[in-house]
């Protein structure tokens, strides 16, 4: 039952998504990003002094780490959210299982190990086949860049989802995570935006009207609800039912696009979701079959826990 709860936080993150693309009509991915933060520290902080709970943590470089790489991602993610479908860009970007399987096979190559692991290269290269698909229509409407982006994502993604099951391992509450979480990205909003102004005047878009308002209330309140649901299932739930619910978001943001932006999918589109949804699933199926046995030799994500 404790995995249910990623089943919540896919329903939570691809409502943020709805929210995020409606939002990039008014304020950009960095103003986003900070709102997201200050929505998220100004929440958990409540919560925290509400429950007794304490920031102090023995694992400041863990959580700098998830931020950075955590951050990065969700920028790129939010951005590859205003410019493509929303059911292409979640589905890039759930493609963490399948770069966990490619960082170990790779780290078996590394090593010296001469097996070959069949299963896991066919869910590979039967992803990969499913992205080819999913792109073509970004190929005709001239959108390849931001869909590259949002596979660049899932590559910081599978290391953030690495990062967040290591620190819930360890005794990490979920509260302190998501709360570190949310500040990194109150910084890195506000910084980027600096940033991004370059020589010239720094200049915020104003909080002109209530749907504005309510549109960045939605992004920080979904996200911050969706990362203390995903953190929990990935601390208490069963590994591979987790790693597998998480493609229900993929199914909830296709009904959003539908919906919401009367996105229309050709059979490509279609074929690549469904291949990358089974292939995901394989990937992470065997996977936790195969590092089972053996923990700190077979599986180095799962050997710094």
């Amino acid at each position: 039952m404790h995995s249910l709860w990623m089943l919540l936080a896919s329903f939570l993150f691809a409502a943020m998504g709805v929210c995020v693309k409606l939002a990039s009509d008014q304020f950009s991915t960095s103003e986003i990003v900070m709102y997201r933060g200050i929505v998220g520290v100004s929440v958990m902080f409540c919560m925290i002094r509400l429950h007794g709970g304490s920031l102090r943590t023995s694992m400041p470089y863990a959580h700098l780490w998830r931020g950075v790489v955590g951050v990065v991602s969700l920028w790129l993610w939010f951005y590859s959210i205003a410019k493509l479908p929303l059911a292409t860009a979640m589905t890039l970007n759930y493609m963490a299982p399948i770069w966990i399987a490619v960082f170990l096979f790779a780290a078996g190559w590394w090593h010296g190990k001469n097996r070959v692991e069949w299963q896991l290269m066919a869910a590979v290269a039967a992803s990969f086949a499913g992205v080819t698909l999913l792109l073509q229509p970004a190929f005709a409407a001239n959108l390849l860049t931001p869909a590259l982006i949002a596979l660049g994502s899932s590559v910081l993604s599978a290391l953030a989802y690495m990062q967040v099951r290591k620190l819930g391992l360890a005794g990490e509450p979920e509260y302190r995570v998501v709360f570190y979480f949310s500040v990194m990205n109150l910084a890195a909003g506000v910084a980027g935006h600096i940033l991004a102004a370059g020589a010239g005047p720094v200049v915020w878009h104003p909080i002109a009207s209530l749907h504005g308002a309510l549109l960045l209330l939605g992004i920080g309140l979904c996200a911050t609800a969706a990362q203390m649901a995903m953190t929990r299932a990935y601390r208490l739930g069963k590994t591979l039912v987790v790693a597998n619910l998480q493609y229900t978001g993929i199914v909830f943001s296709s009904v959003w696009g539908v919906l919401v932006f009367g996105d229309v999918f050709d059979w490509h589109s279609w074929a690549g979701i469904l291949i990358i949804l089974a292939s995901g699933s394989a990937a992470t199926f065997y996977n936790n079959r195969n590092s089972g046995k053996s923990i700190a030799a077979s599986d180095p994500i799962a050997s710094e826990v």
